[in-house]
C-alpha cells in the first residue's frame, strides 16, 4: 500500500503536530475508501432483458448466466484462461484489476470478496459495445500477434500419440506421416517429458540421442519446432535446487504464523498432475532471470523456435506460500504468462489479464466426447469477447489423453466433426492421428475440412492482424454481430469476421440441422441463396461444413 506521509509526535509534549494532523486526515480521507471497496459489497442494477457473460473462458457454455449463478475469480482452478470482467448484451461492462466474486440475482449482479477496486458503467447498447469499451480501456490491443504461422497452417502436437514417451524416434515418424498422408507442414509441439526432469530442461539423452540434428531435418521437413514447458522444479534436482534456493528463487513454505519469507529456509512443495514439484516464484527476479536463460538456452544450442508454456494455472499457487514479493495466486499465474512475450511462437492454457497481448492461448483439455464437442464454439467465442482472440479450440478430437488409453473404438464421427469446428476458427490443432484412428472415408472428411480452411486462410489471418490493432474478436457470438435479435443463446453456430456464418455439426449421428440466419441476403457454401431473418433445416453429410455468406442486409 502506498505511504502518503509519515506521521511525527512533538517532542516531550505528547500531542501531534498540525502537519502530523493533517497525515492522520489524509490517513483517513485516501486510504478508507480504498479498504472499505476491497471489502464492501457492490450491487449494480440490471435493466429489462439484461443477459450477462464473463471473462472466465471455461464457463461459455452456461453463457448468459441464469439467475443464481455465482463464480469467484480469485484462484479458480478452471485451467484456462480468465479475465476480470463481465459485460451485457445493453452495454454494461464491470472489471477490476484484481480478483472478486459475483452473483447473478433477480436483476442485478452482486459483487463480493473484491480484493480492488471494481469498476463498472454502461458503453453503448450492445454486447460489442461493452467489449470494445473494456478492451479500449483495459486491455488494448498491442498491436502485435504471435506467429503467423499458428494461423496459416495446421499445427501438429505429439502429446496424443507419445504422451509421457516423447522420443527422437517417435517424434519425427509423427512428422514425416503428416506430410505423407497429404497434410501440410506447420508448427510442431514436442510435449512432456522430453527434458530429463521438471527444471532440468536437456533433451533426454536415453530419448533424444541428438536433438540438434532432430531440430534442424524438422526445419528442413518445413516445420517449426516448440517445446513444452512448465515453472516447476523436481525436489530431487539437488543441484538446481541448491542454486536456486541461494536466492530463494521458489515459493517458500510458511511453517508457523509469523514467519515472512525473509526467514523461510525451505520451499514449498506443491502438488500438480505430474506429482510433487517446487515452483519457481517469477517475483523474483533471480527466478525469472534463470528461466530466461534456460528458454533462450535451448534456442541457442538446439534452434528451438518458441514454447508451449503449460501449468501456469493459479490454483497451483497456495495462498499462504510465500513469495518475494506479495501476490495472489492470479499475479502468480500472470507473471508466469509474460513469459511468452518474448517468444511469437507461444502457446498458453491458463491465463489472467493477458488479453490483448500476442500470446496464443488454447482451450483446456477436452475429453474424446461429445459433450466436449458441443463446448469447443461457445468457449471460443467466449475467448474472443474477453479479448484473447489469438485462440486454439484445444486438439481435434480432444487433447485429455486418458480418453485416448485402452480405448481401440475412437469415434470417428466425432473427429471429423471436431475437425470442421476447428478448420474455420482461428487456429487447428492435430495431435491424434487422424491417418492411424480414420478410415478413409473419414480421413478424407477431415482433409476436405483442411481444404476449406486453405480457402479462408487470408482472411483468417487478416483477421488476425486486424485484431492485433482493434481487439475485435476474430470469431463472434451470433448476440455480438447482431444484436438485439434474439440469438443470445444460440452455442451451436458462429460468425468469421463480421460477413461469414459457420454452423458445423455438433451432435453424433447428425445429418441434417437448423441454421438461424439473421437478416439480409446469404449464399450457401453449396451455392444455394437463402433470405434471411428465418432459420432452415438444411443437409449436412460427413465431409460438410456449412457456411454463408451475407451479400447485404
Amino acid at each position: 500500500m502506498k505511504t502518503y506521509c509519515k506521521l511525527t509526535v512533538m517532542k516531550n509534549s505528547g500531542k501531534l503536530s498540525s502537519t502530523a494532523l493533517l497525515c492522520v486526515f489524509n490517513l483517513f480521507f485516501f486510504l478508507l475508501p480504498t479498504v472499505l471497496m476491497a471489502q464492501t459489497n457492490l450491487i449494480i442494477d440490471l435493466v429489462p432483458g439484461e443477459k450477462i457473460w464473463s471473462g472466465s473462458v471455461k464457463q461459455g457454455d452456461k453463457m448468459p448466466f441464469e439467475t443464481g449463478y455465482t463464480f469467484d475469480f480469485y484462484a479458480n482452478n478452471e485451467y484456462n484462461q480468465i479475465q476480470p470482467l463481465l459485460l451485457s448484451n445493453k452495454g454494461l461492462w464491470v472489471w477490476s484489476e484484481e480478483p472478486f466474486a459475483f452473483e447473478i440475482q433477480a436483476n442485478q449482479i452482486l459483487i463480493t470478496k473484491n480484493k480492488g477496486e471494481v469498476k463498472h458503467g454502461r458503453s453503448g447498447q450492445t454486447l460489442a459495445d461493452a467489449s470494445r469499451h473494456a478492451s479500449k480501456e483495459f486491455f488494448s490491443p498491442s498491436g502485435k500477434m504471435p506467429d503467423e504461422l499458428l494461423f496459416s497452417k495446421p499445427q501438429y502436437n505429439t502429446w496424443i500419440e507419445l504422451t509421457y514417451n516423447q522420443n527422437q524416434t517417435d517424434v519425427l515418424k509423427y512428422a514425416q506421416a503428416i506430410i505423407d498422408n497429404g497434410f501440410e507442414p506447420g508448427v510442431l509441439m514436442i510435449d512432456d517429458t522430453w527434458q530429463e526432469d521438471y527444471g532440468k530442461w536437456d533433451f533426454h539423452p536415453g530419448r533424444f540421442p541428438n536433438p540438434k540434428a532432430m531440430v534442424e531435418q524438422l526445419h528442413k521437413m518445413g516445420f517449426k519446432v516448440m517445446l513444452w514447458m512448465c515453472p516447476f522444479v523436481s525436489g530431487d534436482q539437488a543441484l538446481i535446487v541448491r542454486d536456486l534456493m541461494k536466492e530463494k528463487a521458489f515459493l517458500m513454505q510458511k511453517k508457523q504464523s509469523g514467519d515472512t519469507w525473509e526467514t523461510a529456509n525451505t520451499p514449498a512443495s506443491i502438488t500438480w498432475w505430474n506429482g510433487y514439484s517446487l515452483l519457481l516464484d517469477f517475483t523474483n527476479p533471480a527466478a525469472v532471470k534463470w528461466f530466461n536463460g534456460e528458454l533462450d538456452r535451448l534456442v541457442n544450442e538446439f534452434g528451438i523456435d518458441g514454447y508451449k508454456l503449460d501449468a501456469g494455472d493459479m490454483d497451483f499457487y497456495p495462498h499462504d506460500a510465500l513469495s518475494k514479493e506479495p501476490a495472489t495466486p492470479n499475479r502468480h499465474s500472470e507473471l508466469y504468462a509474460q513469459f511468452g512475450l518474448r517468444f511469437p511462437l507461444n502457446e498458453y492454457r491458463a491465463c489472467w489479464k493477458m488479453a490483448g497481448l500476442p500470446i496464443a492461448q488454447r482451450l483446456h483439455d477436452k475429453l474424446h466426447q461429445w459433450i466436449d464437442v458441443q463446448k469447443l464454439i461457445p468457449h471460443m467465442l467466449t475467448q474472443g469477447l474477453i479479448g484473447y482472440t489469438f485462440s486454439c479450440p484445444d486438439m481435434i478430437g480432444g487433447g485429455e489423453y486418458k480418453s485416448f488409453i485402452d480405448n481401440p473404438e475412437m469415434d470417428q464421427e466425432l473427429v471429423v466433426r471436431s475437425t470442421q469446428i476447428h478448420a474455420l476458427m482461428p487456429m487447428m490443432q492435430f495431435s491424434v492421428a487422424p491417418w492411424r484412428i480414420l478410415d478413409r472415408q473419414h480421413l478424407d472428411a477431415v482433409k476436405k475440412a483442411v481444404d476449406i480452411r486453405k480457402k479462408f486462410t487470408p482472411k483468417i489471418v487478416e483477421l488476425a492482424r486486424q485484431s492485433a490493432i482493434t481487439g475485435a474478436p476474430i470469431v463472434n457470438y451470433m448476440e455480438y454481430s447482431f444484436p438485439g435479435m434474439g440469438y443470445e443463446n444460440i452455442m451451436d453456430q458462429f460468425m468469421l469476421g463480421n460477413d461469414l456464418l459457420v454452423a458445423p455439426v455438433v451432435e453424433k449421428g447428425k445429418t441434417q440441422r437448423n441454421v438461424i440466419l439473421p437478416k439480409g441476403k446469404w449464399i450457401a457454401d453449396d451455392g444455394k441463396t437463402y433470405k434471411g431473418g428465418k432459420s432452415y433445416l438444411i443437409d449436412v453429410p460427413l465431409d460438410r461444413i456449412p457456411y454463408f455468406y451475407l451479400l447485404k442486409q
